[in-house]
């Protein structure tokens, strides 16, 4: 067999990617309703997939959708009816201020507790940034 026919079997095994190819995405939430209340089955899942804690996003979201939740099991049930696009919309602000690093724009960013202050420290190009 010659080069190209080799390299055409190659890239026939090679598998295809999923998703857009970026190294990073935004996980989107998958809701219940449920009568009155909203149920974001994938919570957990979505605050591991950003390496936050689970406590730290909830009570963002719960403060953004003005509402009252709890946390049960792996599920979190919101007060109200609230759609799938209002949800990610509140997700995709919380990596905008609490994932992705100000300084270089990557996601490899963690929170850390320095004394009395809360920063978020970028892995990638050290940048550390205060916030609330």
């Amino acid at each position: 067999m010659d080069y190209e026919t080799l390299l055409e079997k190659g890239m026939k095994a090679v598998p295809k990617r999923k998703g857009s190819g970026e190294r990073f995405e935004i996980p989107k939430a998958v809701l219940e309703v449920a009568g009155r209340r909203t149920i974001i089955v994938n919570v957990l899942e979505i605050s591991t997939t950003l390496r936050r804690d689970p406590s730290h996003f909830i009570k963002f979201l719960l403060k953004e959708l003005a509402t009252k939740g709890e946390l049960s099991g792996q599920r979190l049930f919101v007060l109200g009816n609230f759609t799938q696009d209002m949800i990610n919309k509140k997700i995709e602000i919380y990596v905008k201020s609490y994932v992705f690093c100000p300084e270089c724009g990557k996601p490899d960013t963690k929170i850390v507790k320095e004394g009395r202050f809360t920063l978020m420290k970028c892995e990638a190009c050290g940048a550390r940034q205060s916030f609330g």
